[in-house]
């Protein structure tokens, strides 16, 4: 038998994992899958590297290898790889390598997760093969080890199901940029630009493989902009493909997406109406942007096109955070409230900066500042977003090129009034003749206002000190907002540029633990690989990133693509509900805790057991206090636990006095401390406090047949009096987790829901 003609009846007759399937469905994945020769040491799989398929042996033997070339086990004949980083947010922990010539059968994740994943003993099988390996491996030291480091932990590489050739496209008001990413070939990625569209003077800017041309167009429209830009992709000396039909997505920079996207999406006809419904939110950007959605989906009709918004990045402010001090039903009617932009470039900052520091996203706070002709800041503690200078519109926040930044309102009314403006003069006013420009009266530049001051230009002067001041403000704002920082970061053509900028906007923060380098910040390039400014010694680290907005652009569409892969998979599992049960206030205790509370050799009594196997609550209960009040009988759950923790409520705080950050369970550096009193003792601890994550227990199994990893962000509706969903749920995934959602009891209240009986379904995915 030749497996090549066959392959649907070899995997049915060799590998367990398709025995229960029907042949309807052996012969769809074996028409959707490829069947790869390789040779003898030719490597199949990278580590470091999302998983894109899942792998069956037809043939030969692969090795798993470490990053040193360590071999951590055999894969023979009829066996599978790349189940673990299916499941879990990790990419792949070793490489895979062909140990003899061998064929591979590559299953792509969407058909895995479709096909697959549908089939509850396929589902246990894959979960006791990764167990199996798992429990292998780590008996053996230096094995265990060799798997503990990625080439690519930070997901900086563009990797999807298949290789994608990507165009990414910004539209301004006269402007079009582009970028082109190859995930099979890194060296084939290449931007450009075309200026003054519309006008006299358009030109053309291209950086690819092939080097950098400039060239002088004739005055076109945007719809001959797009079609010059088709044409230099696939020209002969600078292009990077043989034809437009190469690309296969396209992606499209949408400013604004208000409350209702809160990640990438793609694009449909009913999906532009929604977009366009904002454009009153945005109408300098929106309504440009969707002029070149509608020309690219002319361009091409045939391919998926994916919409990534500025907001989305800042979906987890807290209220606090967005909402003004205006009447409530102006946001519950009209949606005026923070949103915040730059997201893209934000959320890049937060991984590169994870990156440079070898940490981990989510355990640092870093302020960004992304500073260019737009301008702003953003707090983000452990990986979220939870507060940025640019609010209803990107109007708000630092002074910016043409844009005022804060302004008092009363002064629209005053101009109303006093000069007799329209609404749309002020506007102008506001935004096109204000910031560097009509501070300076030179130009919205700051390298030619940066001149214009060494040559003492007094209006010059005053503008880069405000500039500047505006930016320390806002620095000093965000670090009392988190609590302290371990990464200051700056980005945007200014933030990369400038070291006089970042030298006046660092100036007094010596108080905070910043102690800036000047060598360091004068030799940082303007567009080079990531520089620290700071001192050796210093308390905080102070970088310089280089801005890369369009490849978190591109990164985002591969996300929304796989996450479309699934839609058939949720729609499925949305018969398959789950338990939203309500985790009320509560205390983890380390052990030493226990008995300095209730005396030495004290083990925690049981007195019911949880949901999730293996916890109980106890018969124990402490008081918990903070600078204001106290919250009396708080239970304690079992078992005890590494580290002291502490979950309230968020209206809880108010009684303690506290205001905790928002948490995963465990995660508890830089939060706040309380003293918990038991009748017999009292421990106080400096940290530990939080306001819990709502999120969502599953097993491997439960992540496999519903399509989402371990960390993945997904949104979850639930029935009960009236139906709603939450989004912004955690997805928790162990081998000893039941599946149930938690919620906690101000959340429960405010959703009326209570008791047992209450059900959820995953709506979708935000995140992963």
């Amino acid at each position: 038998m030749s497996v090549r003609l066959d392959v649907a009846g070899f995997i049915k007759e060799r590998v367990g994992l398709f025995k229960e399937l029907t042949s309807e469905r052996l012969q769809q994945l074996a028409r959707g899958s490829r069947v790869v020769s390789f040779e003898a040491g030719e490597a199949i799989m990278h580590r470091g590297e999302e998983a894109t398929h899942f792998g069956v042996i037809l043939g030969g033997a692969v090795a798993c290898q470490g990053g040193d070339g360590e071999p951590l086990a055999e894969i023979k004949t009829g066996e599978t790889f790349a189940e673990l980083s299916l499941m879990s947010s990790s990419p792949l922990l070793a490489d895979f390598v062909a140990q003899s010539p061998c064929e591979i059968l590559l299953i792509p994740v969407s058909l895995f997760q479709s096909l697959i994943v549908a089939e509850p003993a396929a589902v246990h099988r894959i979960s006791r093969t990764i167990a199996d390996r798992m429990k292998m491996l780590m008996t053996d030291p230096v094995k265990a080890a060799a798997l503990r480091e990625s080439d690519d932990p930070y997901g900086l590489r563009l990797k999807g199901d298949r290789r994608e050739k990507i165009l990414v496209i910004n539209c301004g008001s006269s402007s079009l940029k582009y970028s082109f990413y190859d995930t099979g070939d890194e060296s084939c990625h290449a931007h450009g630009s075309i200026e003054r569209i519309g006008l006299d003077g358009t030109r053309l800017k291209h950086q690819g493989p092939k080097g950098e041309i400039k060239r002088k167009l004739e005055n076109l429209a945007f719809s001959g902009a797009f079609e010059k830009m088709t044409a230099e992709l696939a020209a002969e000396k600078t292009g990077v493909i043989g034809s437009a039909g190469e690309v296969s997505v396209v992606v499209h920079r949408v400013v604004h997406g208000g409350e209702k996207f809160t990640e990438g999406a793609l694009l449909n006809d009913e999906l532009i109406v929604e977009i366009e419904k904002l454009s009153p939110l945005a109408p300098l950007h929106n309504p440009v942007m969707l002029a070149g959605i509608k020309e690219m989906r002319r361009l091409y009709p045939a391919i998926p096109h994916v919409a990534v918004f500025d907001t989305a990045f800042h979906h987890t402010l807290p209220p606090y955070a967005y909402l003004y001090g205006l009447p409530y039903e102006l946001y519950e009617k009209k949606g005026i409230r923070r949103y915040g932009f730059h997201g893209s470039s934000h959320s890049y900052v937060a991984l590169r900066t994870a990156q440079y520091l070898k940490r981990r996203p989510n355990e640092l706070r870093i302020v960004s500042c992304h500073l260019g002709n737009g301008s702003s800041l953003c707090a983000i503690d452990h990986g979220r977003s939870v507060d940025t200078s640019m609010g209803f519109t990107p109007l708000e926040g630092l002074v910016m090129g043409t844009r005022c930044g804060d302004l008092d309102p009363g002064v629209t009314g005053f101009l109303e009034r006093d000069d007799g403006l329209t609404s749309v003069q002020i506007d102008g006013i506001l935004n096109k003749k204000s910031g560097l420009l009509g501070l300076s009266g030179v130009s919205s530049d700051m390298r030619e206002v940066l001149t214009a001051a060494e040559q003492g230009n007094r209006r010059a002067i005053v503008a880069l000190k405000t500039f500047c001041y505006r930016v320390r403000k806002y620095i000093g704002a965000y670090v009392a907002s988190l609590g302290g920082l371990d990464a200051l970061v700056f980005t945007g053509g200014i933030g990369q540029g400038s070291a006089v900028v970042r030298t006046l906007a660092l100036q007094g923060l010596e108080c905070m633990g910043i102690g800036l380098d000047e060598a360091r910040n004068n030799a940082a390039h303007e567009f080079g690989e990531v520089s620290r400014i700071t001192t050796d010694d210093s308390k905080v680290t102070v970088l310089v990133v280089p801005a890369d907005e369009e490849r978190m652009l591109a990164r985002e569409a591969l996300r929304t693509l796989s996450r479309s892969y699934i839609t058939q998979v949720l729609e499925t599992q949305k018969r398959q509900p789950f338990l939203v049960e309500v985790s009320a206030h509560h205390i983890h205790l380390t052990q030493e805790h226990v008995e300095t509370l209730f005396g030495k050799g004290h083990q925690l009594t049981k007195h019911a057991d949880l949901s999730q196997p293996g916890q109980y609550a106890c018969k124990e209960q402490l008081a918990v206090v903070g600078p204001k009040g106290r919250i009396e009988r708080v239970r304690i759950l079992g078992p005890a636990r590494k580290y002291t923790q502490v979950e309230i409520a968020m209206t809880e705080q108010f009684k303690l006095g506290v205001v905790p950050p928002i948490r995963e369970s465990g995660d508890i550096a830089d939060s706040l401390g309380c003293t918990l009193e038991s009748e017999t003792g009292r421990v106080s601890i400096d940290r530990g406090v939080i306001c819990a994550w709502r999120h969502l227990h599953m097993s491997p199994e439960d992540a496999l047949r519903y399509g989402v990893r371990d960390k993945s962000i997904v949104r979850v509706r639930i029935t009960g009096d009236r139906e709603l969903v939450f989004g912004d749920v955690l997805v928790r995934v162990d081998p000893n987790f039941k599946l149930a959602m938690h919620i906690d009891t101000d959340e429960a209240n405010a959703a009326n829901i209570g008791g047992k009986g209450v059900h959820g379904f995953i709506e979708g995915i935000q995140n992963e």
